[in-house]
């Protein structure tokens, strides 16, 4: 009797398979017969799901952020929260930011292929921003764009270079906590009103 196909099921082996490749090499690193392999799947049905290789790192990195969009919304009303939940996320899902940085190694300032619809999400995370400032309960001082950006930062930066935060701030548990609570007093003095 023949093995029953789950095309379902073979998508997500290829895209856990490709956030890993993608993650530790890059796009032009990466290599497609280690995805097939990854995900025990053959290179054709790569191509046939997720087109070519840069198609697929789009692809990959848009649904991505598209999950750390639903999982952590901007709360102006909670920027301490929000920071929590940020920093939580990135150690929780490390692969993402190695993505981003990646694809900004790649792509430099040219036009991403998901562009638009990028900018769209970010849109509804700097209209929060804003709405925030318009009630009042945080800073306009900084344009909602440029604070949006500038948290951010602050709460990638630790996972994005760890072996500058071992150097800087220490290995240890109370190191680590010490500096949440420092990137959240950080951000309360931007927001402050």
């Amino acid at each position: 009797m023949a093995a029953v196909r789950d095309p379902e099921a073979t998508k997500a082996r290829i895209f856990e398979a490709a956030v890993a490749e993608f993650a530790r090499h890059g796009i032009a690193g990466a290599r497609i017969d280690r995805i097939a392999a990854g995900a025990k799947a053959n290179k054709q049905l790569i191509y046939a799901y997720f087109g070519n290789k840069a198609e697929l790192f789009s692809q990959v990195v848009g649904k991505c952020m598209v999950d750390l969009a639903a999982a952590v919304p901007v709360d102006p009303d909670d920027i301490e929260g929000f920071m929590d939940r940020l920093m939580d996320y990135h150690a929780a899902h490390p692969a993402l930011l190695r993505l981003l940085y990646w694809e900004g190694i790649e792509y430099g300032t040219a036009e991403l292929p998901d562009e638009a619809e990028r900018q769209e999400h970010y849109a509804r995370k700097v209209a929060a921003v804003r709405d925030g400032q318009d009630r009042g309960v945080i800073s306009d001082a900084i344009p909602a764009r440029h604070l949006l950006f500038m948290l951010t930062a602050l709460a990638n930066w630790a996972t994005v270079v760890p072996q500058m935060n071992r150097i800087l701030i220490g290995g240890e548990e109370d190191d680590r906590d010490r500096l949440r609570a420092s990137v959240k007093e950080a951000a309360r003095r931007l927001t402050a009103r």
